[in-house]
């Protein structure tokens, strides 16, 4: 390889690493903007959660077209068109803060999710890409996944800082501080995308070009090609159900954490056993979202010589003991780093260690083999990150059962994962030309 190429690709990785970093810190927003709606406008744990509702059900409609924009027009064309949406999507939910309308920062929130759908289909194929597919494609996801990690931690940190203790006079526009720092992220981003080489590895060629136009090839065609490898389909499954795990645990544990009642005036009446105030919860969730961050450095580190199959598989495992562990350790507070919070939440903060290498290598594994259908393999996968709509549905089985019986669910969702890792990722390739 020359040393321009290495170069190239140098600057590609630093790039689509940056990337990886927004996707995270804007996504996670939703769930301490929940705990705002919650006592805003007195919403349920299952309306509060509707900001994640909105953003993840963006990917349903922009997985396949966005697929189909990075194929036709590239990594970089993409890249630039999703940082832009992304600033305008912030922005909405920065106007929502101003007036008051919870119906605007949910709309702002579903724009925001375009945004993170079509970032996502940037970074994943191409860092798998990069590194050359195989246990060093995901060696380089698993580093990039730990930059989206540094940014999962500082979102619900810098906005539990914001919200502090809760009260009648907690709104959105005490998020604005973090919103704004959104907004100029994205802007410097745009700037170094556009003033970097990005190589196109995926881009149709002529010959592609020409048999589409023409009529030779079709996109159903294509989803239904990429559906028929079994690994895949139910990798993809895996997905959905992962979106769920990752962010409603530590959105149940949000909300258990500032878990109050107020009166008709607004005013505090009772606190959940497990409250704690939004600052302390913000710093306890953020904690969830470092121990992903190092589990993706340790992943990444191990990537080249232990199979994403093995990671997944045994972390899956561990996720499960420790949710149980979270639903049935007594009630009561431990003081930790100064910071004092319920039992409970330090095994819910465990389950960032467990949850940490799985989108890398779930992605990993359902990738693996499909040639020149990554690009719509990964529209497909990123159609089912709207998985994350499910998470209000916890929020309505902590409204029936309690907000730790709601990881119930989470253990269930667990399960399937495990399933794919030791079964149902085994690569069973169709008769299908993928060159």
């Amino acid at each position: 390889m020359s040393e321009e190429n290495k170069g190239g690709n140098l600057v590609a990785i630093i790039t689509m690493f940056a990337l990886f970093f927004m996707i995270a810190f804007v996504t996670n927003f939703a769930s301490p903007m929940g705990v705002i709606a919650k006592n805003q406008f007195n919403a349920s744990n299952a309306l509060s959660q509707l900001g994640n509702f909105a953003n993840f059900f963006a990917y349903l409609f922009m997985g396949i077209p966005g697929g189909l924009i990075l194929k036709r027009k590239g990594y970089k064309f993409t890249a630039l068109a999703a940082v832009a949406v992304g600033f305008v999507g912030v922005g909405v939910q920065l106007l929502s803060g101003y007036i008051g309308s919870f119906a605007v920062y949910v709309s702002g929130a579903f724009i925001a999710g375009f945004s993170m759908c079509m970032l996502n289909l940037v970074v994943n194929p191409m860092l798998n890409t990069l590194g050359g597919g195989g246990n060093k494609g995901n060696q380089l996801v698993q580093f990039g996944c730990s930059l989206n990690s540094v940014g999962a931690t500082l979102s619900p940190a810098v906005l539990g800082w914001l919200i502090g203790e809760i009260t009648k006079d907690t709104e959105f526009i005490k998020a604005a501080p973090a919103l704004m720092m959104a907004m100029g992220i994205f802007a410097f981003a745009f700037v170094v995308v556009a003033l970097s080489k990005i190589p196109e590895p995926h881009k149709e060629t002529a010959e592609e070009k020409a048999a589409r136009l023409t009529g030779g090839t079709s996109v159903i065609k294509d989803i239904v090609t990429t559906l028929k490898f079994p690994h895949f389909t139910l990798g993809a499954i895996a997905i959905f159900f992962y979106i769920v795990i990752e962010v409603g645990v530590p959105s149940m544990g949000m909300l258990y954490m500032t878990d109050c009642v107020k009166n008709a005036a607004g005013e505090i009446t009772s606190k959940g056993p497990g409250y704690v105030g939004g600052t302390v919860a913000g710093a306890v969730c953020g904690a969830y979202w470092f121990l992903m961050m190092i589990g993706r450095l340790i992943g990444g580190v191990i990537g080249g010589k232990v199979s994403s199959r093995v990671q997944t598989s045994f972390l899956a495992t561990f996720g499960i003991a420790l949710l149980l562990a979270a639903m049935f350790v007594p009630v009561k507070m431990i003081t930790l780093f100064g910071y004092q919070f319920p039992l409970s939440m330090a095994f819910m903060v465990g389950v960032g260690l467990c949850t940490s290498v799985m989108w890398g290598g779930i992605f990993n594994m359902a990738a693996e083999g499909l040639g020149k259908y990554v690009p719509m393999g990964s529209g497909i996968f990123m159609a089912m990150v709207f998985g994350g709509v499910l998470i209000p549905v916890q929020g309505l089985l902590a409204d029936k059962i309690g907000i730790l019986n709601s990881y119930w669910m989470s253990i269930g969702l667990l399960v399937y994962v495990l399933f794919y890792a030791l079964v149902g990722s085994k690569l069973k390739r169709p008769e299908i030309k993928v060159d």
